[in-house]
């Protein structure tokens, strides 16, 4: 329902047919709600928003429809369907002329695995998740290609349907969302692929092209979906502690994706990059942002920060591993990614109990933090004498 790839069992193995339908029938609802939701939140924003400020939005967004409900919803359903099903199709032609699968049991393998992949869940029906097909462009990529997918947002998409070429009607939302996405996809990609490139754990017992491609799903993957091509338990620690910074940035708003959301980290670099020259307003794209979004922003994540680090700190009092393993499973867990070094199934009741309410957290706390932090504000009659601390 989180949309987070930890298991406790083996998939294939222990559930029968009619369990792995309900469990991807709970993906579907819950990747297609929550964007459904985050939407609705974003519109209960916006009617609450004065008329200045809506006004000021629309010139910005070019989305002056936005509002209405229907269309939220329908737009949702459309697009979800419409990646699903493109994903679905490519991987039911592999499996059907490529491994010989008879054509009933590819569509449901090319079903599964495209709503798994979009929503972000990142379950497959294979004991060792995608490692089988570590250096098949024709799985990895189409499952690949529906996680971005799935991690830009809805908004994001909306907006590319209406404008696609023409950039400089884009948003500053959708500007921010795939510039940073775009960055970390490619910094991910050299980052892991020359980290682990000689290690024969994972991308050294393959050949070049093979190395890239597995290197470039492995930076997809912590967007948010926890499949994997090669196995995480014999990566390197720096590796490791990328994929986690990765995992914790996570993908854009209003979609299938978790983490604090590549806007608020990209607005953060602003806000520092801003505070370093000495400059008074904090500007993204030739926009001036609002002291209020960059609160946001600090408190998103700073209390994301604040329940990585007190649940690693709980689970290392109740089990025996490793900090980094620790570290690896809660970050995983808190931005709904789903990648495992192998514990979650060791973990005890207390631990894996943790995990469950740290998912819910994480998947739904960033956007029901930001539209309270964006309802509530307070007026005041009087505003006291400022004060100058010690910073630094």
């Amino acid at each position: 329902m989180c949309v987070t790839g930890l298991a406790v069992v083996d998939t294939p193995s222990y559930w029968s047919t009619f369990g792995e339908g309900v469990i991807l029938a709970l993906i579907q609802v819950g990747g297609f709600g929550i964007m459904t939701l985050a939407s609705l939140l974003g519109l209960l924003v916006w009617h609450r928003l004065g008329l200045r400020s809506r006004i000021t939005a629309a010139a910005e967004t070019k989305a002056t429809g936005l509002g209405e409900v229907r269309t939220v919803v329908k737009g949702v359903v459309l697009i979800s369907l419409l990646f699903e099903l493109l994903t679905a199709v490519a991987l039911i032609l592999r499996f059907a002329l490529g491994y010989d699968e008879p054509w009933g049991r590819a569509a449901y393998l090319g079903g599964f695995h495209a709503v798994s992949a979009f929503n972000n869940a990142g379950f497959a029906l294979w004991s060792d998740s995608l490692t089988r097909f570590a250096t098949d462009p024709w799985i990895c990529l189409p499952i690949a290609f529906a996680v971005i997918a799935g991690g830009l947002g809805f908004p994001v998409w909306l907006e590319l349907r209406r404008h696609l070429r023409e950039p400089r009607r884009w948003s500053l939302h959708t500007k921010m969302t795939l510039t940073v996405s775009a960055a970390l996809l490619v910094l991910g990609t050299v980052f892991v692929t020359a980290n682990e490139w000689t290690n024969p754990g994972t991308l050294g017992s393959l050949d070049a092209p093979g190395r890239l491609l597995a290197g470039f799903f492995q930076a997809v993957m912590p967007r948010t979906a926890g499949f994997n091509s090669v196995d995480y338990g014999q990566m390197r620690e720096g590796t490791l502690l990328g994929t986690e910074m990765l995992m914790f940035i996570g993908g854009g708003s209003a979609g299938t994706a978790g983490g604090i959301k590549v806007t608020t980290f990209f607005l953060l670099l602003f806000v520092i990059w801003a505070e370093v020259r000495g400059e008074r307003d904090v500007e993204v794209f030739s926009r001036r942002i609002g002291d209020r979004a960059v609160r946001q922003a600090l408190t998103v994540a700073l209390l994301a920060l604040g329940a990585v680090v007190s649940s690693t700190w709980l689970m290392l009092e109740i089990t025996h591993f490793a900090t980094e393993q620790v570290l690896f499973e809660v970050v995983s867990d808190f931005a709904t990614v789903g990648l495992s070094t192998g514990i979650t199934a060791a973990l005890p009741t207390s631990g894996q109990l943790v995990l469950v309410v740290l998912m819910f957290l994480g998947r739904l706390g960033p956007i029901t933090l930001v539209s309270a932090l964006a309802l509530r504000e307070r007026g005041r009659l009087h505003r006291l004498p400022e004060g100058r601390p010690i910073i630094g």
